[in-house]
């Protein structure tokens, strides 16, 4: 009984690194399959996409535009966690401020110091309405970001007037 367990106890590290060989070692066949930002078809068809949402992610730069614009990202960059988050901050304050406005992405586009804030709006609201967000939104996105902001706003009359195709 004692010579079993001193033995036992003399082979427990080898029995536990073989153990670690074993279970790092994968035999699953290798999946391929690319889901991320691709929207699965419907049965019947109904689920409106607009241009953006409809080219899958490997058409960006070729038939898709990036929804940020800034050199923050490139070698040598200045500030590119910075510019991250400013960019979440400016889609998260544009989506609550105009709220269910919002008929695309919202696209920020940074030129210098500018900030330029482009999107699809419908008209839902009276355009006294429209230009006070306006005015707002610019004001108060400049005296966070310390940068002048513009908004480049194009508005839609009919909701499925921004619609390109369902799946």
């Amino acid at each position: 009984m004692e010579f079993s367990r001193q033995l036992l106890h003399r082979l427990q590290p080898t029995l536990v690194g073989q153990l670690a060989l074993v279970r790092s070692f994968h035999a699953t066949p290798v999946c391929q399959k690319v889901q991320a930002g691709r929207y699965r078809i419907t049965t019947k068809r109904n689920k409106p996409l607009t241009y953006e949402m409809s080219n899958p992610p490997h058409q960006i730069a070729h038939r898709k535009s990036w929804n940020s614009w800034n050199t923050a990202n490139i070698l040598g960059g200045v500030r590119p966690a910075e510019t991250t988050i400013e960019d979440l901050f400016i889609r998260k304050f544009m989506t609550g401020t105009w709220h269910n406005l919002f008929l695309s992405e919202v696209i920020i586009k940074r030129q210098h110091n500018i900030i330029r804030i482009a999107g699809l709006v419908k008209q839902a609201i009276s355009a006294r309405k429209m230009y006070f967000l306006i005015g707002f939104t610019e004001e108060i996105l400049s005296c966070w970001l310390q940068c002048p902001v513009k908004l480049e706003l194009q508005t839609v009359e009919d909701p499925k007037d921004a619609i390109f195709k369902y799946i």
